[in-house]
């Protein structure tokens, strides 16, 4: 698999990741054979980046990527922090983060962790000097290797780039997320700062297997959070109506390459993105998992299908989204 440099971590990770929410929770239920033979399947694909986070089944996607890492060498492993509290800035401090590394270090069984992120705190809090030097603290103290933001904003991710030891922004970024080729992904390139590519396939939505009749299960986010109830919409169907989203990736069907799914034209575009480091879909079985890797093999999107994607976003999709976040 082709590899590219997490920025500011100085690691080479493969183009294609894993995101471990799934293998948490808000998906639906996953039993752990099939979660650890997701995991298996993507690493022996290729996968040398894992991101998940504490709050994923409250660490039970971390305790499972724990357990590949005995497993396998090789792997940079992220994490993310903050969202098992109150979500006000005052949380965000030196105390509590040494309280949740300590419980990620338990849960990933190691001593330090490679990569690990905010995760989409309170705007506020990207602004705030001593939530940084708290970080670099993490850094001195051989907790972390390095850090990293996840945010729900263009503008957050601007404020967070800017900060000297940033290593990574993770940003909603796929054909129904344009707003972030503007000036966050220049930024980054710019500023040396590595681009790691979330919810790629608008939460399915660009697999290409939904329809009108699709029903999600009750303990699905597609389910419960489809106008915000519970955390930010945006996660959701990146924040598209998902009538408008099944109608845009109808548009975008006649465009797919000859052999080539929905899902890896959605990654692919990603990838093809100047200033990407690392696109991190998630699966359910092992057989998603080996799909999603297919994609870092597919060529590069001819003009006429970017020209293709764009138009159908500015159509479409950018009302809905592009000024919210």
């Amino acid at each position: 698999m082709e590899t590219r440099r997490l920025g500011r971590t100085g690691r080479d990770v493969g183009v294609v990741g894993l995101g471990a929410w799934q293998l948490g929770a808000d998906w639906g239920a996953v039993d752990e054979s099939d979660a650890l033979a997701v995991l298996r399947t993507a690493i022996e694909g290729g996968v040398t980046f894992i991101d998940t986070a504490d709050v994923y089944g409250d660490g039970r996607s971390e305790r499972l990527v724990g357990q590949m890492l005995t497993s396998y060498d090789g792997l940079t492993v992220a994490t993310k922090m903050g969202r098992r509290v109150e979500q006000v800035p005052s949380a965000y401090n030196l105390e509590a983060f040494r309280a949740w590394n300590d419980r990620s270090r338990e849960n990933l069984g190691v001593d330090t962790i490679d990569l690990v992120q905010l995760h989409c705190p309170p705007t506020p809090v990207y602004s705030t000097d001593a939530v940084f030097d708290a970080l670099d603290t993490l850094v001195d103290e051989g907790r972390i290797a390095s850090y990293g933001v996840s945010v729900e904003t263009c503008a957050e991710a601007l404020t967070a780039i800017a900060r000297p030891n940033v290593a990574s922004v993770q940003i909603i970024l796929n054909a129904f997320r344009l707003k972030p080729l503007d000036e966050v992904l220049p930024a980054a390139q710019a500023a040396g700062v590595g681009i790691i590519a979330r919810v790629p396939l608008a939460s399915g939505l660009l697999s290409g297997k939904y329809d009108e009749n699709t029903v999600f299960g009750a303990d699905d986010h597609r389910t419960y959070n489809r106008h915000g109830e519970s955390f930010d919409v945006g996660e959701t169907f990146s924040g598209v109506d998902f009538s408008t989203g099944l109608e845009a990736v109808r548009r975008l069907m006649p465009w797919l390459p000859a052999g080539v799914t929905m899902a890896q034209f959605a990654l692919r575009w990603i990838l093809d993105q100047p200033g990407v480091t690392v696109v991190i879909p998630g699966a359910r079985n092992p057989a998603q998992a080996a799909a999603n890797i297919s994609a870092a093999t597919v060529s590069p999107l001819t003009p006429a299908q970017q020209t293709a994607v764009r138009e159908i976003y500015d159509t479409l999709i950018r009302p809905q989204v592009h000024d919210r976040w």
